[in-house]
């Protein structure tokens, strides 16, 4: 029985010593292959959501499709003005939507409310689910004013169509994070590179280039100056870091309550999507993207090829990102109502933006050219406690210092600094494993010694 126990032990001591060998290696073997510092990585333009039914207008072209957009189910719907083309769509797996009028007539008329006297305060925009362009003007224009855009419209045609809007279109001038300077107090968008140095992407009304950016209201934290902008015409501008690098956390915009969202991508939205806007006022709030191209005569000036949304928005978000599923879509440009009674608000495309610039999106390390494609509800995520309770979630939230949690117990054993460890872990098992077959060649010595004098003599 002893003799039993004994090889028992032996036994377990070899397997622990060679699990001890095994585990060891991983460890080594996956923190060398991750020994790479984790840094933050820019992605180029073009690494945009997968959008079926923007491909699809851009293969049949203007004259036989009016836009796209994401139904209520999340499926890609393509608005087409023949049935050879309809047909086509359903070929590809996406919905389609025989209409009257085409993108090129939608853009005609365009042209010709641009061509007409500037009246501040109105706005169009091409509602491709409705197959029309809308007009409407605010509060501010008065009667002889809108007396007259609405005879532009009505002489455009019947897909042309004119209506009053509740509220005041302005600009948000005064987020994720605040930034401040002597012209007032904008948000932060997203940080971008172009390779040398970082900048902040933000709205072009914030201020004009030379415009110096301050952390905190008693100017003693500078960020950076403005060193771009365009505004009116598009609405975006450059604010290159003080110190020339955006630092850690870069990738992360903030939601509020020290938390924040990865981006990983950057994309142009799909009329129907549901997107997230986060700024230094209002905090974060999400809704629709219910039209695209659209124009806006603000007083400043008028601001053409804006993204328009039922998100609300208030003075002070100028400036922050508009993003869905960790994509990044859009800064605030300026829009009508507020975050209590709801209203319209536009977003500068990051990606028009991103190309005057000729700079890139810096998104987490390792998912450059990821992005999710566009859909009507945003997928569920385990990380819900970064937004108000029972709201949707915008996407991979963290919080905007760090990481969000802790590490997995995988993610423990790959960390490149388990390298002494695991080397550690394996020279145990090789201890245990010599001094098993010694203790045993011992055993055996002896046992044959006693043997052999019991039987020699």
């Amino acid at each position: 029985m002893r003799h039993a126990r004994r090889r028992m032990v032996r036994r377990a001591t070899r397997w622990a010593a060679v699990g001890g060998l095994l585990l060891g290696g991983a460890m080594v073997t996956q923190a060398a292959m991750a020994s790479e510092p984790a840094r933050t990585s820019a992605v180029p333009l073009g690494a945009s959501a997968a959008d079926p039914g923007g491909a699809l207008v851009a293969t049949l072209g203007a004259s036989r499709t009016a836009g796209n957009w994401v139904d209520t189910e999340g499926r890609p719907v393509v608005a087409v003005t023949d049935e050879r083309a309809a047909a086509e769509v359903r070929r590809a797996g996406a919905v389609a939507k025989v209409v009257s009028h085409s993108m090129n007539e939608f853009e005609q008329a365009a042209k010709a409310l641009r061509a007409a006297p500037r009246v501040p305060g109105t706005a169009w925009v091409m509602d491709y689910r409705a197959n029309r362009v809308v007009v409407r003007g605010d509060s501010t224009v008065s009667a002889a004013d809108w007396s007259r855009m609405t005879r532009v419209a009505e002489g455009l045609g019947g897909f042309v169509r004119a209506e009053r809007a509740g509220g005041t279109f302005t600009t948000r001038l005064n987020g994720a994070q605040p930034i401040l300077s002597t012209g007032g107090r904008c948000s932060a968008g997203f940080n971008v590179t172009d390779g040398k140095a970082d900048f902040i992407l933000t709205a072009g009304h914030c201020g004009p280039k030379g415009s110096v950016w301050f952390a905190n209201s008693q100017g003693t934290q500078q960020l950076g100056t403005t060193v771009q902008q365009d505004f009116p015409g598009s609405d975006f501008s450059l604010v290159r870091y003080a110190s020339g690098k955006a630092g850690a956390g870069a990738e992360v915009v903030a939601i509020g309550g020290g938390n924040g969202v990865r981006i990983t991508g950057v994309a142009d939205p799909t009329v129907g999507q549901r997107v997230f806007r986060s700024g230094s006022t209002s905090g974060l709030h999400d809704g629709q993207v219910t039209g695209l191209n659209a124009t806006v005569n603000y007083p400043e000036g008028t601001v053409t090829g804006l993204i328009e949304t039922n998100v609300c928005a208030e003075p002070g978000d100028s400036g922050g990102p508009m993003f869905s599923e960790g994509v990044a879509l859009g800064v605030t440009s300026g829009g009508s109502g507020d975050c209590a009674a709801g209203g319209t608000t536009f977003f500068q495309p990051v990606t028009a933006a991103m190309a005057a610039l000729k700079v890139r999106m810096i998104v987490a390390a390792g998912a450059a050219g990821q992005s999710a494609a566009p859909s009507a509800e945003p997928s569920a995520t385990a990380t819900h406690s970064a937004i108000a309770s029972g709201a949707a979630s915008p996407g991979s939230s963290a919080p905007s210092t760090g990481a969000a949690g802790g590490p997995s117990p995988l993610a423990r054993l790959t960390d490149p600094r388990n390298v002494g460890p695991g080397l550690l872990v394996i020279g145990g098992s090789l201890i245990a494993l010599v001094a098993t077959r010694y203790f045993r060649s011992e055993q055996d010595r002896k046992a044959y010694q006693r043997h052999y004098s019991a039987t020699w003599g």
